[in-house]
């Protein structure tokens, strides 16, 4: 067992999701400290000690303390190299390359999913508010032309990062999942290169246990939230 692996966040949580998926991948051993976000625990202390900006997760490895989650997954790829899955390359010009599609999903990928997350699952969903078409058609128009460039990536390489899965790849997972449960699900499956990438990471193993983890969160939320309705 590794001592000392801490992640200090929420399960359904995009950025917690990036962390907990690579951890699987890495097969570490870790102890998740659940934050609730309905209280406002991530704005108090002894969280901000954590994480100043008062954002999940936060990680701890031993004295180590971390925040920003693609920052965490870079540490946990390189310190544990030699554990469970590789997920960055050691040449130099394999791992620009690696990158280069990370720093993309990171600056055009997640800012338009996030926002249509957003808008398509989190508000009608969970809050009970309308969406902003204006916002999701602005937003759609974004996604469009990402998935047509990863559409050509993916035509001359098996993975986003490389000739295998990377942090690159394992960064979508989180914001990609939930998409695909909305009607931005058909930007996906109407791009073959893109479809078959998707399935293919989010049918790994380690995947498949963030989403468990993330969805007994998620039932617990609405457990609550029901009782705390048949109790006003």
């Amino acid at each position: 067992m590794v001592a000392g692996i801490k992640v200090i966040g929420t399960a359904y949580s995009i950025a917690t999701m990036r962390v907990l998926a690579c951890l699987y991948e890495k097969d570490l051993d870790f102890q998740f400290v659940p934050v609730d976000l309905s209280t406002g625990q991530h704005k108090m202390e002894p969280f901000l000690s954590l994480n100043p900006f008062g954002q999940v997760p936060a990680f701890e490895d031993g004295d180590l303390k971390l925040y920003e989650s693609r920052a965490i997954t870079r540490y946990i790829a390189e310190e544990y190299m030699n554990k469970g899955t590789d997920l960055v390359f050691k040449e130099p010009k394999k791992q620009a390359v690696e990158s280069v599609w990370a720093e993309i999903e990171a600056h055009h990928f997640d800012p338009a999913g996030t926002i249509l997350n957003w808008e398509l699952s989190v508000k009608p969903r969970l809050l009970g508010l309308e969406v902003d078409r204006a916002v999701v058609d602005e937003n759609e128009a974004k996604l469009v032309k990402v998935l047509d460039v990863y559409e050509k990536r993916l035509c001359e390489s098996k993975y986003l990062g490389g000739d295998r899965f990377t942090l690159a790849d394992l960064h979508h997972l989180p914001t990609a999942d939930y998409l695909t449960d909305t009607s931005i699900k058909m930007l996906f499956e109407s791009r073959p290169r893109v479809s078959d990438w998707l399935a293919d990471i989010t049918a790994r193993p380690a995947w498949r246990k963030a989403v468990e983890l993330r969805n007994q969160a998620l039932k617990k939320r609405v457990d609550t939230s029901m009782q705390g309705s048949q109790t006003k």
